[in-house]
């Protein structure tokens, strides 16, 4: 079984090939929690998540096995880039075998880290099948989480963690297959310590969950999420078996729960960070665990490769469900003035002007009218109230 010894020798072997990424302390998640919250940035890790570090032990680790073919993956965005990169650093090939239909952003960036990307298979699971079938062909297949030498990788985050606050309380992980938690949870508790380590995964996708909490080991149908990068139907037989030693609780958060915390991270510290990612400050913020005041609590944040556009609508969502925006809809007299007017009653309630859309060809407008839609950023339900009673004092429809 894979032990702190294991981790440490990793740390050794990638230590030329990875960051050695920041713990930051958060005032702003402290003052909410009552704890001391500290954030793991593996968002900084080069290609932008944790995963180049079981990539590379795992490949450094086998290098006299891999032949001149190189290596093969199957992925749908972190552990690709991250095995194209560690391959490029070990100067052997790689080719990543994505779904068809993967982000067209995460497959260049793939490719620019020097891999072959094959478009194989409408889901993971049958990119994984035909990588295997390469792998039947000589090339040396480097599973995203099932194996010792990748899970071993993961863990040195928790070495690094642990040379800064030497016990933590709480580290919060999240959970896909379930390699990350495993490493981690072997640097940490397999030395004896009394850290608290809290698993967290999609409830889209709620595989480890169900498999920690019951003991049924089994397959899920992953339902649509925004943590694709956790969205992982079975966990590892391997990573599981450290977890029942090692991880004390594992819990799941909702679609809602992961927007808001992409956004709190983006608002107060200025973080890009993707579904997964943003998991252990949902998880931390929903009120589920019980956490004494003034607990050293540790986020690790795995990853930051989110598309934009899955961004924008991400951001967007959130501002709505905190009512941060609105949309007003007016009629108005179709003349010179009318909609300076209507902007002047929305400034005078604090209101600042996103976007305006004006349309005259609607079922129910007189030729001499105009429909306005009017978007507002505004600071909460109770201003929303205030703005939409002012335009209804002034007269507006």
């Amino acid at each position: 079984m894979l032990s702190p010894e294991d981790i440490a020798a990793a740390e050794d072997r990638i230590r030329p090939f990875t960051h050695r990424t920041p713990l930051v302390f958060s005032p702003t998640f402290s003052a909410m929690t009552g704890c001391s919250v500290y954030l793991k940035l593996e968002t900084l890790q080069k290609a932008g998540s944790f995963k180049i570090r079981g990539a590379t032990n795992a490949i450094l680790l086998q290098r006299s096995l891999i032949g001149p073919d190189g290596v093969v993956a199957a992925s749908a965005g972190n552990h690709a880039q991250g095995v194209a990169l560690a391959a490029r650093s070990a100067g052997v090939r790689a080719t990543i075998v994505m779904p068809v239909g993967s982000s067209v952003a995460k497959q260049e960036a793939t490719r620019g880290y020097g891999a072959e990307v094959v478009l194989a298979g409408r889901n993971l699971q049958e990119s994984v099948r035909y990588a295997r079938m390469l792998e039947d062909q000589g090339l040396f297949f480097i599973h995203p989480y099932d194996d010792e030498g990748v899970i071993a990788g993961a863990g040195t985050i928790g070495s690094e963690i642990l040379e800064e606050i030497t016990t933590p309380d709480v580290v919060i992980v999240p959970v896909g297959g379930g390699g990350l938690i495993a490493g981690i949870a072997t640097a940490m508790n397999g030395e004896r310590r009394n850290t608290r380590i809290i698993g967290v995964q999609s409830g889209a996708c709620d595989a480890a969950y169900r498999a920690f909490t019951s003991g049924v080991h089994e397959t899920v149908i992953p339902k649509r999420s925004i943590a694709d990068g956790i969205a992982v139907p079975v966990a590892g037989e391997l990573p599981l078996r450290l977890i029942r030693r090692y991880v004390d609780e594992m819990y799941t958060v909702t679609e809602e729960e992961m927007i808001d915390a992409i956004l709190l991270l983006l608002e107060r510290k200025r973080l890009v960070v993707e579904g997964a990612g943003a998991t252990p400050l949902a998880l931390l913020l929903s009120g589920r665990i019980s956490l004494p005041q003034g607990s050293v609590v540790v986020l690790v944040i795995s990853g930051g490769n989110i598309d934009l556009p899955l961004l924008q609508r991400v951001i967007r969502q959130a501002q709505i469900r905190r009512d941060r925006v609105m949309t007003i809809s007016v009629v108005l007299d179709d003349k010179p003035g009318s909609l300076a007017d209507l902007l002047q009653v929305i400034a005078g309630a604090g209101g600042n002007i996103l976007d305006i859309a004006q349309k005259r060809e609607e079922k129910d407008l007189h030729p001499t009218e105009v429909q306005v839609e009017v978007e507002v950023e505004t600071r909460g339900g109770l201003h929303q109230q205030r703005i939409r009673g002012d335009i209804l004092s002034a007269g507006y429809r």
